[in-house]
């Protein structure tokens, strides 16, 4: 892993492999790129992957400034610019795809060629009014008051046990003690207090009314057993022109980390659809 440093002076650590036309690859909410070991290894091999963390992740500097998703997506075209990217495939898992939806809305889509959005509500939070059939379509997960609750938990006596209990709450009954375990420490590389900043402006974002101005091919891809409700990935793709859904089965192991759990799936499927040969 290289470090770069961003014009506010925050360090991003990034891992940079392989040659080819780029592929970007953006890690969720309290975590890192640590979680695409499995893609690095395999699409590196044929192409170029970036995967940085994100500020206040993994092995980047932890400021005590910028934790909003519209300071990310300004980290991310920050770092295409420094590696001289002018443009690439995308990936964004959970909170991920919602710092590549405010790329879009801040910068437009011109760096993009393709894009890969990977189990993200179009709105985290229950916003007032919300019909249940709306809330099934924007994946909301919880309501203002449950934001709330988990938001004093991670700040809490109790925190360690809210975090792993959330984690827990994302994988799949396959998951082993030991995946659960290293993704705990990766997520444990953010402080209560970044991820619990990160976490109130990231949830309360609503990027319905973004998502059908998405105007560049789109692979949607949600799990069956996650945590997201299966029918939000099917309303984001329903409303982005020609986007392909793939909805990974339970058999399969379609929790939220689809990418950990069932590596060689999740592999064949964005291979496929970025046209690369592992």
């Amino acid at each position: 892993m290289k470090h770069l440093m961003l014009p506010d002076g925050v360090r991003l650590g990034v891992q940079d492999a392989g040659r080819g036309p780029p592929l970007l690859m953006l890690h969720g909410w309290a975590q890192s790129a640590a979680m695409f070991r499995y893609q690095i290894e395999a699409f590196s091999a044929v192409t170029r992957v970036i995967a940085p963390d994100l500020r206040g992740h993994g092995l980047s500097d932890k400021p005590d400034y910028g934790y909003r998703i519209a300071s990310l997506a300004r980290d991310v075209n920050d770092l295409l610019d420094q590696l001289g990217v002018e443009c690439a495939d995308m990936l964004g898992w959970s909170m991920g795809a919602s710092v590549l939806w405010s790329f879009i809305d801040l910068f437009g889509s011109r760096r993009i060629r393709k894009l890969v959005l990977v189990d993200e509500p179009a709105c985290v939070v229950q916003v007032p009014g919300m019909s249940a059939a709306e809330i099934a379509d924007a994946g909301a997960i919880v309501d203002l008051a449950g934001l709330q609750g988990l938001i004093a938990g991670l700040l809490g006596p109790e925190s360690l046990a809210v975090r792993r209990a959330f984690l827990d709450g994302m994988l799949s009954r396959h998951a082993t003690e030991e995946t659960r375990q290293w993704l705990m420490n990766e997520s444990l590389q953010m402080s209560p207090a970044h991820a619990a900043a990160l976490l109130l402006d990231h949830a309360t974002q609503d990027w319905r009314d973004l998502i059908p101005r998405i105007d560049v091919p789109t692979l949607v891809v949600g799990g069956e057993s996650s945590h997201v409700n299966p029918q939000s990935q099917k309303w984001i793709a329903s409303r982005i022109r020609s986007a392909k859904l793939a909805i990974i089965a339970a058999a399969d192991r379609g929790s939220h980390f689809p990418f950990i759990e069932n590596p060689s799936l999740f592999n064949r499927l964005v291979g496929e659809f970025l046209g690369l040969r592992c």
